[in-house]
């Protein structure tokens, strides 16, 4: 099966059929709610031409005040212990913590949920400093096409990236990439991503459709058809039956998940978690996950889980307060 021609085909519907044979032979029919938490609002390069932190550079004078309070961290990872989400990475821009600082975040949130946690901070060499707390490394490759991946992230290389996960690799870390859909890449790209995802042994791709950002050259730019991004993570999913796929959306595209899930996709992200947990938003997310037949882990709408009573470190309450309190309103 030449899985690109299909896609240029337009037969995404018999790939997804495939795909989701697949999918519940191999990963069976449970799906997790996933967060990306964010360590700071700065970055040292500030120029993917997508991404709103290159909008913020100029703005911003103090960077170290655009960190997060570690305290809100901790507090956001003990509300997704509660309610049952999984930490997708930590996840922060160029030079906004120290290598000891991520790792003594990361201690603590393995702590709070007994899991060991995802990191997406950049092209980093300091991986040895990190120990069992981690359990894997994150490449923010966006997209796998050499010559557009130059034009569109100019300060992370492949090259760089490629080395930062084998040595993930030699240490031990499970490995996983990010690719972002709708900036200007073909179905024949996909050859260099399945290439990616071989020759690294890649045991995670988060897939994200484009989300235009104001003051950006995609400012403009639609986002991805929905078949298409089903399609990408259909094909994704019959060459790598083993391979976990998360796919992100955003809240004005919630139709897109059932596709996603029947196109093989194990996990769901990108969704603001404190502005839809309880709203008819965050059901329409236990909706579609409902009516593609999967089950699902992690709630968006049990305030009792979220209200939850134990002892915690006193300094983290009032966050947590706060935090709740979004979700009530």
């Amino acid at each position: 099966m030449n899985l690109i021609n299909k896609i240029k085909n337009f037969e995404t519907l018999d790939l997804m059929q495939k795909a989701n044979e697949i999918t519940l032979k191999e990963h069976g029919n449970q799906i997790t709610l996933e967060r990306a938490i964010f360590l700071s609002w700065w970055c040292d390069k500030g120029d993917c031409l997508f991404c709103y932190m290159s909008t913020q550079k100029p703005k911003i004078k103090e960077p170290e005040k655009a960190r997060r309070n570690i305290n809100s961290i901790l507090a956001e990872a003990e509300l997704c212990r509660r309610t049952d989400w999984k930490i997708e990475f930590l996840s922060g821009g160029y030079g906004s913590f120290s290598t000891k600082e991520i790792r003594n975040i990361s201690q603590n949130i393995y702590r709070i949920t007994g899991e060991p946690v995802w990191l997406n901070i950049g092209i980093t060499k300091d991986l040895e400093s990190y120990g069992d707390e981690i359990a894997g490394i994150t490449g923010a490759v966006e997209v796998a096409n050499p010559q557009l991946h130059d034009e569109i992230c100019p300060g992370k290389s492949l090259e760089d990236i490629t080395e930062m996960l084998e040595l993930a690799g030699e240490l031990g870390f499970q490995k996983a990439i990010t690719i972002i859909l709708g900036l200007g890449e073909t179905p024949d790209d996909l050859k260099y991503l399945f290439d990616l995802i071989k020759g690294l042994g890649i045991d995670r791709v988060t897939f994200y459709s484009l989300n235009p950002h104001k003051g950006t050259i995609y400012e403009n730019a639609p986002q991805p058809a929905s078949l298409y991004y089903a399609g990408v993570v259909a094909a994704t999913r019959i060459k790598f039956p083993e391979l976990k796929i998360i796919t992100g959306t955003w809240i004005d595209n919630l139709a897109n998940i059932g596709p996603l899930l029947l196109s093989g996709a194990n996990g769901l992200t990108k969704f603001p978690l404190f502005k839809m947990f309880g709203t008819r938003y965050g059901k329409r997310v236990e909706e579609e996950v409902l009516w593609a037949g999967r089950g699902l882990i992690g709630t968006f709408s049990n305030f009792d889980k979220l209200k939850e009573s134990r002892k915690i470190d006193p300094q983290l309450e009032p966050f947590i307060k706060r935090y709740i309190d979004k979700c009530i309103k």
